[in-house]
């Protein structure tokens, strides 16, 4: 089969099984180190994802709150009102700028404020194209878009 899809349409394979991947799935992170290391494999899932994201123009942005954070998915080149709109319409209708970090940066900087202090943290406008990974506070009039009566 691969040597098909080489020839004749470049196209990546995925070798894997779904019985062995559907017992990984429900084993504890310790349970599947020693599972995958006796079985001198590993499993394919990680990479069955980071391809189909990739194959369908799929990323994530992040959303963070008090006792929250959240992954959001979006195809990629999107603007950041559009971002905000997945989150709820009112956050598209009313955006007035996005701040952001990245998850990298906030990852080797270690905190928001770290962040702003070496200038990794912005405000972005209207035209912003929401890169992967990206960590954003939305800034919207919550009254945007309502109709008086």
């Amino acid at each position: 089969v691969k040597a098909w899809l080489d020839e004749n349409t470049g196209e990546l394979m995925i070798p894997f099984s779904a019985e062995f991947e559907l017992e990984c799935v429900g084993m504890e992170k310790d349970e599947l180190e020693k599972y995958l290391e006796e079985s001198k494999t590993k499993s394919m899932m990680n990479k069955i994802v980071k391809t189909g994201f990739s194959a369908l123009n799929l990323q994530y942005f992040f959303t963070t709150g008090a006792d929250e954070v959240r992954a959001w998915t979006v195809a990629k080149e999107t603007k950041a009102p559009a971002c905000g709109g997945r989150i709820h319409t009112d956050f598209e209708k009313g955006f007035i700028c996005a701040e952001v970090m990245n998850f990298v940066d906030w990852k080797e900087h270690g905190s928001e404020a770290a962040c702003k202090a070496v200038g990794k943290y912005r405000q972005q406008g209207r035209e912003y194209v929401v890169q992967d990974g990206d960590i954003i506070l939305f800034k919207v009039n919550a009254g945007a878009g309502l109709k008086k009566k």
